[in-house]
């Protein structure tokens, strides 16, 4: 089997918001081969991401076997090396690399999870993020739910959010997880304040209090911070997770496997935080992407719901009382229907 094409679009959905997750998100990434199986995959970087595809990545795969997933992954990396390393290139990097696992899959006629030595249906607990603790009001069946709190996060309002945090606790009841989002936006000291004052609040984890470059300061909070620290979300490759698995700087790992590299990845940071002790619970894990890994390889699986916009994913298994289960379907089980797609231009 030899790959013939490599594409990649940007598909809009529904309510996609009009800021950066937009305009440098999603992209639809499909390998054609000789077989007259295609292969997709979700990366991101916008028209940015789609340029890295279309004029570096493409070339090189064109005439390749794509069951050479792990090589052709370096040769990726190692062409872009020059202008990537992180962020946009590595966000196109890994559209393409899902999109070769998904091949991958349609052609051994199975699916991921079976790849990777899992099982399909099996029941996935969820946990549910929202921006506004009056949203938690008619709480459903999640097993979690996850406080974002990035548009309150000044010094001048801890107040505010810990009683925020409060009312969230309260209002799902002290028998489902919670956890606080910080979206990078506080520092060692007021996170160490803050954790103090949630602790008595039963805080599954503090998720990025800072930015993901200030590992001297997570290293402080490792020591002090009274609850645990999660992190990842906005670092990309296995070897950049190195840092933070090796000095144990973040109790819980949460790569996004359309940003981080891909699958490719995300099994090498599953494998290194195993080995470690330490959790792994990707971002966005509910989408299909990361799903399978999550099934196969978490032995505490919980999968954080996904983007809402991603309506024209078709084949997403929906969320049911709270579980969420994969298919049996081949490669990642989904289907797209590339004429009918609405796409930024």
């Amino acid at each position: 089997m030899k790959i013939t094409d490599v594409r990649a679009i940007q598909p809009i959905g529904k309510s996609s918001p009009s800021d950066w997750r937009t305009t440098l998100g999603q992209i639809l990434v499909a390998i054609d081969t000789d077989a007259g199986l295609t292969g997709y995959g979700v990366g991101g970087g916008g028209l940015a991401g789609i340029h890295v595809v279309k004029t570096v990545l493409r070339d090189l795969l064109i005439g390749r076997n794509p069951e050479e997933i792990p090589q052709l992954w370096n040769e990726m990396y190692q062409a872009t090396l020059a202008f990537g390393r992180k962020g946009i290139a590595v966000m196109a990097i890994s559209g393409v690399d899902l999109a070769l696992w998904d091949l991958h899959g349609k052609s051994q006629k199975l699916p991921i999870v079976s790849l990777m030595g899992g099982n399909p249906g099996e029941k996935i607990p969820t946990y549910h993020t929202v921006w506004d603790f009056q949203d938690l009001s008619p709480v459903a069946e999640h097993a979690g739910y996850k406080l974002h709190l990035g548009k309150i996060a000044a010094p001048d309002q801890q107040e505010t959010m810990i009683s925020a945090i409060e009312q969230a606790r309260s209002l799902i009841g002290t028998d489902r997880l919670l956890m606080v989002d910080a979206w990078m936006k506080w520092d060692v000291d007021s996170t160490i304040a803050i954790s103090k004052q949630i602790a008595a609040f039963n805080i599954e984890w503090i998720e990025e209090p800072l930015s993901p470059d200030d590992l001297s300061g997570y290293g402080i909070l490792k020591e002090m911070s009274a609850v645990p620290i999660a992190g990842g979300e906005h670092e990309f490759t296995a070897a950049a997770f190195g840092p933070l698995i090796e000095q144990k700087l973040h109790s819980v790992l949460q790569p996004d496997v359309c940003w981080c590299g891909g699958l490719t990845e995300l099994i090498k940071i599953y494998k290194m935080s195993t080995a470690a002790e330490l959790r792994v619970c990707p971002h966005r894990g509910s989408e299909i992407w990361a799903l399978h890994a999550i099934a196969a390889l978490d032995p505490n699986p919980l999968a954080e719901t996904g983007r809402p916009w991603m309506t024209w994913v078709e084949g997403q298994p929906s969320i049911e009382n709270g579980m969420i289960e994969l298919s049996d379907q081949p490669g990642f089980g989904l289907t797209f229907d590339e004429h009918k797609l609405k796409l930024i231009h």
